[in-house]
């Protein structure tokens, strides 16, 4: 997933938070998912990582789950496209599947999004549309096809993610742990003066 300056611009979104432990003096590494089928974690947020110094491997989207039983992770930090009344959050394709091995291994599974993420109109996940890519993106890459003519493909490009599923949203305005509507909504009015 590309959760950085170039994703958002400026400090990014997830990679903010990281930016922010590394001028902290924190040290980690950052196990970066390739994020098939179109690959932006190898090839925008691994880039932004190296830029930024900060110690990075780069694993295929199934190998999170490994990773995590190893013991090498200690927490997991994604961005939202949008973020339901409820808490529910709409992210890249593959989110989903991470937060639940996240919750599997115990590891807290944080969101990181600025406000403007929350859309209150929307009651819950399942009200998000989804948008369906070409078939073509999981069929091959670029002008190489992989698999056999005649294979068809389902290619969503982002999935939903269950509020019980996150430890918690980080915001501008600080952290929403355990996100329901609610505290969202009390912190989005809390600070809508502002």
């Amino acid at each position: 997933m590309n959760v950085g300056g170039l994703a958002t611009a400026g400090f990014g979104t997830a990679l903010g938070v990281l930016f922010a432990a590394r001028d902290a003096g924190k040290r980690f590494t950052v196990y970066v998912d390739e994020t098939r089928p179109l690959l932006q974690g190898a090839r925008l947020t691994a880039w932004e990582l190296s830029q930024a110094r900060i110690d990075h491997i780069l694993i295929c989207d199934g190998a999170a789950g490994t990773v995590m039983r190893s013991g090498k992770v200690g927490m997991v930090v994604v961005g939202a496209d949008r973020i339901a009344a409820n808490g529910d959050v709409a992210n890249k394709i593959g989110t989903y599947g991470v937060a639940v091995l996240a919750r599997e291994h115990r590891i807290p599974f944080y969101v990181a999004a600025p406000a403007s993420t929350f859309d209150l109109e929307i009651p819950d996940g399942s009200a998000i549309p989804i948008e369906e890519r070409a078939e073509e993106e999981v069929l091959g890459f670029r002008s190489l096809r992989t698999a056999p003519y005649g294979t068809r493909a389902f290619n969503p490009a982002f999935d939903v993610t269950p509020a019980r599923l996150v430890t918690g949203i980080i915001t501008e305005f600080g952290i929403i742990e355990a996100p329901d509507e609610r505290k969202i909504r009390e912190q989005i009015a809390s600070h809508r003066d502002e």
